[in-house]
């Protein structure tokens, strides 16, 4: 797997020896973190920042913490779909493993049980992070669609729809009513717009929109 890059391991958990023990882990394997030692400050300070949330990212969180729970953290994160491009592995203990699972049914990347192998979250984390950057890649590729699409007349998406669904340039002009020689103006209008070559290649890109 290509390691990820100008991506960020997040560390939530108020045990300050926890917290230092991850930095160390993720600095020996060359991986960028940032640590908080509660919920609060995390959501404050990322949770909250559209901007730092577009680089990719995974949440390492502890199941139980003074003042917001983990479990809180992560159903705010639910209901805010952060969890995609930024996936959540829970730190948790023996006991905290069911209500573990049942967040990964629910959207958890995975969780990690105390004490953990380290190769073993390492791997983890960098599974995760790969999902985020291909998310978030995924997530910008669907805005400059939409961009594009923004940038088109009304007369140019009538003519566009019907490209798409592979109709001849003579019966779109039927169809609206103008000539196959505006037709083929407004085509290749949508085409350089829309930056593609092809009816096929178009049809491509709008699947992304």
């Amino acid at each position: 797997m290509e390691p990820v890059t100008d991506a960020t391991v997040y560390v939530v958990d108020d045990d300050a020896d926890v917290r230092e023990a991850l930095a160390w882990l993720l600095r020996s394997r060359r991986l960028l973190s940032e640590c908080y030692r509660n919920a609060e400050e995390f959501e404050k300070a990322i949770l909250d920042n559209e901007p730092v949330r577009r680089r990719p990212s995974c949440l390492l969180l502890d199941m139980r913490m003074t003042g917001m729970s983990g479990l809180s953290l992560f159903n705010r994160m639910l209901e805010r779909k952060q969890v995609e491009a930024m996936p959540v592995i829970f730190l948790t203990g023996h006991a905290d493993v069911p209500t573990a699972v049942d967040t990964v049914k629910r959207g958890a990347f995975d969780f990690c049980e105390k004490p953990f192998s380290d190769n073993a979250l390492v791997d983890r984390i960098e599974q995760a992070l790969a999902l985020s950057a291909k998310h978030l890649a995924a997530l910008q590729e669907r805005e400059m669609v939409r961009k594009r699409l923004g940038e088109l007349t009304e007369r140019e998406k009538d003519v566009m729809t019907l490209v798409v669904d592979g109709v001849p340039n003579k019966l779109i002009a039927d169809k609206l009513d103008i000539s196959v020689r505006t037709v083929e103006v407004h085509r290749a209008r949508v085409f350089d717009k829309m930056q593609v070559k092809s009816a096929v290649e178009l049809a491509n890109l709008l699947r992304h929109a």
